[in-house]
């Protein structure tokens, strides 16, 4: 093995930096609580708003089968806050996510909150000794030095982690990744995803509750800010939020962690060593985040992968659509190229290889609840390898920081191994 071999690895096996935290090691540092098969897990939801409606839903209908309970749930805004705990009849009702964490009688919180609270909730929620859910994306698009405390946070306190990204319940992306793993496409050295869609009713088409709503007893608008910019009450910013750049990011992190995240567990790469970035406000003028985006991701293995997206338009192109409005990955080797034609893994051999042409077929399509029985059975076996963990969020997120910050800068962006720092 020569010196880049030898750098490539400790890279793809690098947690945060030199502390070398890869998935192994990770594993082996659980000493979390182990469950009775028997025994009931107590849940609380911090968020209940759209997101965390589907998440308690989904407790809620797995309630028998996982032996989970709703035991808490919590929300700035005290209508939205009420209407789910009478809803799927939830006990407790908090409006403040650290007295829901100090319920000593909560086992495990899900977190469905705006983009630029996610990190905080979560880092508060594994040092109360919860285990976490959490919606994508794992943080907002400026917040990376928090990303990285919280993947040692979860590393520290032996927490298991779970990040929303569904789509990795997909049998074809574990399939993919061991055909990759296995050298059926030789070395990788590029590859692409997307995500396409038209309208943008994920961020104009989010309600407004009340447009009457004030700050309040009922309301608490200073925690809805975080670390944002201090602003005035504004009723869009508040029940809008997906719409501004303060709290979200756009298609960068609202969307392509569904596509991307499968494409590097694949790959098997960690952190990235340039992204750049292009975009904007396309076709939607109303919103402050881009509706058109797009990303070259290089990684120090001598891989690029391409990330393509546009919300005014939903053509996928060829091989259609799996799970979503997500763009089928393409993994390009020296040998040959993998991806996904209907129920099927399809390889193509590279013109001057050897090989021949071979189709798999994938054992399962992408399951919500399963995805959610996963989480929990993890929870009780004190597994941390969920399907997508914290160092994985923490490998993925770090693209999109790289992604959104160059491009509000019009910069290429550089990732400094040396000092775990992105670099404009």
């Amino acid at each position: 093995m020569n010196d880049k071999q030898q750098t490539n690895q400790v890279n793809r096996r690098s947690f945060i930096g030199h502390a070398a935290m890869g998935a192994a090691a990770f594993t082996a540092l659980s000493a979390s609580r182990v469950y009775g098969a028997n025994e009931r897990l107590a849940v609380g939801v911090i968020g209940a708003g759209g997101r965390g409606n589907s998440h308690m839903r989904a407790i809620h209908d797995l309630k028998d089968e996982c032996k989970v309970d709703l035991i808490a749930v919590c929300d700035t805004y005290r209508p939205r806050l009420n209407a789910a705990a009478e809803r799927y009849e939830i006990p407790k009702r908090y409006m403040n996510h650290k007295e829901l964490l100090a319920d000593a009688e909560v086992d495990v919180v899900s977190i469905a909150t705006p983009d630029h609270v996610h990190g905080y909730q979560a880092i508060d929620a594994v040092l109360a000794g919860k285990d976490v859910y959490c919606e994508k994306p794992v943080t907002h698009w400026r917040q990376f030095e928090l990303t990285k405390r919280l993947a040692l946070e979860v590393q520290k306190t032996k927490r298991v982690f779970q990040l929303g990204t569904q789509g990795m319940s997909d049998g074809a992306w574990a399939l993919m990744k061991k055909l990759v793993r296995d050298g059926l496409i030789g070395q990788p050295i590029h590859a692409e995803c997307g995500y396409f869609r038209v309208g943008d009713w994920g961020e104009r088409g989010m309600p407004i509750d009340d447009l009457n709503a004030q700050p309040g007893p009922d309301l608490d608008w200073d925690a809805f800010l975080g670390d944002s910019p201090q602003r005035p009450f504004d009723v869009s910013r508040y029940f809008r939020w997906r719409m501004y750049a303060d709290y979200a990011g756009g298609p960068s992190t609202d969307l392509f962690p569904h596509v991307f995240t499968p494409v590097l567990s694949i790959l098997g790469v960690s952190m990235p060593s340039t992204v750049v970035a292009t975009g904007g406000k396309f076709r939607y003028q109303e919103r402050e985040i881009p509706d058109t985006f797009n990303m070259l991701i290089d990684y120090p293995e001598n891989i690029t992968v391409a990330i393509l997206g546009t919300q005014g338009n939903d053509y996928q192109g060829c091989g259609g659509t799996r799970g979503s409005a997500g763009r089928i990955p393409i993994v390009r080797g020296w040998d040959g190229t993998v991806t996904v034609i209907g129920n099927d893994v399809v390889f193509y051999p590279a013109q001057e290889s050897n090989k021949e042409g071979q189709t798999f077929p994938i054992p399962a399509g992408e399951d919500w609840y399963g995805y959610w029985k996963n989480f929990f059975q993890c929870v009780r076996d004190a597994n941390p390898e969920t399907l997508s963990p914290a160092y994985l969020a923490y490998w993925v997120q770090t693209v999109f920081h790289m992604a959104m910050l160059g491009h509000r800068e019009g910069k290429v962006a550089k990732f400094d191994s040396a000092r775990d720092a992105i670099v404009l």
